[in-house]
């Protein structure tokens, strides 16, 4: 049977007050259809939705996922899935744990979050980016807009990483730092060709330092606490704390000022 052409005007559950698309304090949801959440909306067994969480349309929750309080999930977010590995793939093949969005938090349209990935309270996960399995997102950082959190990677609080941006397995991002757009974190410099059980060799980028548009960081390199990577430079030695680097290597030109530091700006 064909269906109607839909109306140009707006469906009526998106005319609906906001009070209809929240969820109500559920615990497991298998009481309830999905359809009373949210149009289109795709639960796994024994998720939790907590108090007051907002759904968009066409989302999908996977088995198990936990849902805070006050969370918002924007339109076709995917959360709780799990990873599908290449058959050379040397990340780990054992099952994550559940996926966690904390209280507050955010994943935006189109973003996807797998299975053992932990977004702290107030995190927001932007439009179309991933955060991978077993990777954590700290309380008020902001993934921005087509961003990949890779797996086994640890973001920070207050972290900001723009928008394009490739965080590699098991990189660290402390506190407070700053990830300009394009930026690009690397952990492999023979590129695959290694023996299968090496561990990558990621990046650390320590407590509130900025790494400007386009940058890229090499294996192993540590950027130091309040150091400044210039947009576009290719870091291949470490950066010392609150040394300034620019250029293709990237080459220290003069240090960070006092009244450039953080604690002069928060």
């Amino acid at each position: 049977m064909r269906e109607e052409p839909p109306s140009r005007s707006a469906p009526q559950w998106a005319r609906a007050p906001r009070r209809e698309l929240r969820a109500r304090r559920l615990g497991p949801v298998s009481a309830l259809e999905p359809s009373d959440l949210a149009p289109g909306l795709l639960l796994g067994s024994g998720v939790e939705l907590g108090s007051g969480a907002e759904l968009g349309g066409n989302v999908v929750i996977h088995a198990g996922t936990r849902i805070g309080d006050g969370c918002t999930i924007q339109d076709s977010a995917v959360i709780g899935k799990f990873p599908k590995l290449g058959s050379r793939s040397t990340a780990s093949a054992e099952a994550p744990p559940p996926a966690s969005i904390g209280d507050g938090a955010a994943v935006c349209a189109g973003a996807v979050v797998l299975a053992g990935a932990e977004v702290g309270a107030g995190a927001v996960i932007g439009d179309q980016s991933q955060v991978r399995e077993r990777a954590r997102i700290g309380a008020e950082s902001v993934v921005g807009r087509g961003t990949a959190v890779d797996n086994d990677v640890t973001i920070g609080a207050r972290v900001k990483v723009q928008s394009n941006c490739y965080v590699t397995a098991g990189s660290v991002v402390e506190d407070d730092a700053f990830v300009g757009p394009g930026v690009t974190l690397t952990n492999d410099n023979a590129m695959g060709r290694h023996a299968r059980d090496e561990a990558p060799n990621a990046p650390v980028l320590r407590r509130a330092c900025r790494i400007g548009g386009g940058a890229v960081i090499c294996p192993g390199v540590v950027v130091g606490e309040e150091a400044f990577v210039g947009a576009g430079a290719v870091v291949t030695q470490d950066v010392l704390a609150r040394a300034v680097v620019v250029g293709v290597p990237a080459r220290q030109i003069r240090e960070v000022g006092d009244e450039d530091l953080l604690d002069r700006w928060t």
